[in-house]
């Protein structure tokens, strides 16, 4: 039984068939549903899990390469916010390019979790190395 780390199953079998150079999306609560990949949804209630939850217990063993944001997540969030997710990213450097590019990139990924995250834009595709 496991007692440390992420515990979900569905999120496990996820992250488990990445691998390299593959995309993961850490979507919030109103980013739309794609039918091509797979979604594993652990959104509770508004708010819970975060993005930023999610990336904090992904990244400790998972090997990121790049981090893809909306470049518009800068636009509409304050610098506190920005900074939240660029540690939560632990000196993995983020990419940011238009919104609509980035959602082009969403059909190639092996995956998708949904959070119940509200922060504006704040969407990321992990690369793994």
């Amino acid at each position: 039984m496991l007692i440390n780390g992420i515990v979900n199953p569905d999120v496990l079998s996820l992250v488990g068939r990445i691998r390299h150079t593959n995309m993961l999306v850490i979507a919030d609560a109103a980013f739309p549903f794609w039918p091509e990949i797979e979604t594993v949804d652990i959104s509770l209630v508004k708010g819970v899990p975060t993005v930023l939850q999610v990336v904090d217990a992904l990244l400790p063993n998972w090997k990121c390469g790049q981090v893809l944001m909306a470049a518009e997540f800068k636009q509409h969030n304050g610098r506190k916010v920005q900074a939240a997710f660029a540690r939560a990213c632990r000196d993995v450097n983020i990419d940011f390019e238009p919104h609509l590019e980035f959602k082009k990139r969403v059909p190639r990924a092996v995956g998708l979790i949904r959070t119940g995250d509200t922060t504006a834009y704040g969407n990321m595709i992990l690369v793994s190395v």
